[in-house]
């Protein structure tokens, strides 16, 4: 039967997700079957598994650290914010509908025997599950039907771990603070407190540790350095969005209000020389050598919000000679038209950006599946990608086909009705089934991760810097898998010398598992 151990935190972006699948590595290292868990993920980047279903990527980067293949039992509820008060729900991969915040925290209890019956299905092939909370367990207003953090830890009696970020400053505050909006019975579950993301010298901390431990009478199990690791950040918080120095080669890629699945870009981030900017000005946007319109939660939104702000002006003026990338909410938008006549988004239709021959109607139905192949011959500056063989997967509310007609003959003799049936069929052959449709610098593509296999994002920067009349080689001398893997040990090895795993281990061990607490 599984041993479990959580990780919880102070706060948003203590460092949860890094010490669970910095955990889930060791665990694997040692030899273990281990598997990452959050019932509960609030993320706009996520991952469409070989089942078709859809969940968090973060789990999905944890399940890489512990070595197995991404499956949504690890990750059973996803919520995906489409405005600010309201999110699309998806339960067990599929999703059951947008619900308005108060709606989905009056529902989600009703949710408790799917995040059961995904964690029966991780205990049958786990030795060690390795369960991240979401937030803070301090939150008060929302502990009433809490699924995600001490409700989780109750439901399999799981002992936990809480991490506090002394980057931001106040990690004692923070630990006690958390500690003491506990109830009795939840503060006797957190078995060790992690200082995380400390700089400096540990000695000076030492007094601190001390008071931490006389007042909260927990023991401080670790204090962990920043690490300088390369893996997906949780989406809402990441730092990436900060970054603005320009490199050789220089990506602008366009920050929406509702960008999604960014991490489609991570494999740039670690090519030396490459620079990876966000940008949500046209002042922003500079010179870049190439110009990436990512996924979007709320594609005809942030379509307007570019209309408004002037930068779908700029992107058609510098589409004469850059490169101009869409991926699927992007791609959709350099169409020459979107309809929604379901209000999937906003509903009604609305002019594209008519950078590509092509039209968008949103429909009921998600698309989710994975996808490989080869990419098609293309022209022009990224035509070395032509027979690139690529990996990857579509996650898409709407379905884009091709607007340019054929010449129609009609026979002599079709009805109407004949001649509008044959009509339709030669517009419906015109939909473009190329994994890339480009016309002349301008692509597009539903395919997410497509720069993630082989040498893709290599050959991408290359004819970038031909195009550019420099040269470029990328030093890693890896692909990306192998700098995964390479920064997954990292973290392990990290953890290792900082966390007492010997204390870990020892909560494992102690956990007394009773099935029949759970159901």
């Amino acid at each position: 039967m599984a041993k479990v151990i959580m990780i919880q935190g102070t706060m948003s972006n203590a460092g949860k997700s890094l010490i669970t699948a910095g955990l889930c590595r060791i665990f694997h290292q040692d030899g273990y079957r281990v598997a990452p868990f959050k019932s509960q993920n609030m993320a706009l980047n996520s991952y469409i598994t070989t089942e078709g279903l859809e969940m968090g990527r973060a789990q999905v980067m944890q399940a890489e650290a512990a070595g197995i293949e991404p499956q949504v039992c690890m990750n059973p509820i996803l919520l995906k914010p489409t405005n600010d008060i309201g999110s699309q729900v998806i339960v067990n991969g599929t999703v059951i509908g947008n619900m308005p915040a108060r709606e989905y925290f009056n529902y989600k209890k009703k949710l408790v025997p799917d995040i059961l019956k995904a964690f029966h299905k991780l205990e049958e092939q786990a030795d060690i599950i390795v369960i991240e909370g979401a937030g803070s367990p301090a939150e008060i207003n929302l502990k009433e039907n809490d699924i995600v953090n001490m409700g989780m830890a109750e439901m399999v009696n799981a002992p936990v771990l809480l991490a506090g970020d002394i980057d931001r400053g106040g990690v004692f505050a923070q630990l006690l603070g958390t500690l003491m909006l506990l109830e009795d019975q939840e503060k006797s579950r957190v078995k060790g407190l992690i200082i995380n993301k400390f700089r400096g010298d540990v000695s000076i901390l030492e007094p601190g540790i001390q008071m931490l431990e006389e007042k909260g009478g927990i023991p401080v199990c670790g204090v962990v350095p920043y690490m300088k690791v390369q893996l997906e950040d949780e989406d809402s918080l990441t730092g990436k969005f900060k970054h603005r120095k320009e490199a050789l080669i220089d990506l602008a890629v366009i920050r929406y209000p509702r960008i999604s699945n960014f991490t489609d870009f991570d494999v740039f981030e670690h090519m030396e020389g490459v620079s990876v900017r966000y940008v949500t000005s046209v002042q922003e946007i500079h010179h870049p050598d190439a110009i990436i319109l990512p996924g979007s939660k709320n594609t005809m939104g942030d379509l307007k919000w570019m209309r408004e702000n002037g930068m779908e002006a700029m992107i058609k003026k510098l589409s004469a000679d850059t490169p101009v990338i869409g991926i699927c909410g992007g791609y959709q938008m350099l169409g020459e038209s979107l309809e929604d006549p379901y209000s999937v988004e906003e509903g009604g239709s609305l002019r594209g950006m008519e950078l590509l021959p092509l039209k968008t109607v949103m429909s009921r139905e998600k698309v989710r599946r994975q996808v490989t192949g080869t990419i098609d011959p293309l022209t022009g500056m990224l035509a070395s990608l032509s027979g690139k063989e690529y990996k990857g997967y579509e996650i898409h509310m709407g379905h884009t086909g091709g607007t340019q007609k054929p010449e129609r003959i009609q026979a002599p003799k079709q009805t109407q009705a004949q001649a509008q049936a044959h009509a339709h069929a030669q517009e419906e052959s015109c939909i473009q089934d190329a994994v890339v449709v480009q016309k002349e610098n301008v692509y597009g593509t539903y395919v997410h991760g497509i720069f993630d296999e082989g040498d893709i994002a290599s050959t991408f920067i290359r004819a970038l810097a031909e195009k550019k009349g420099v040269h470029y080689e990328d030093n890693q001398g890896m692909n990306y898998q192998q700098y995964k893997e390479s920064q997954y040990d990292l973290l392990a090895d990290t953890l290792r010398k900082y966390l007492d795993m010997e204390a870990v281990y020892g909560m494992l061990q102690e956990a007394e598992y009773d099935k029949s607490r759970i159901g």
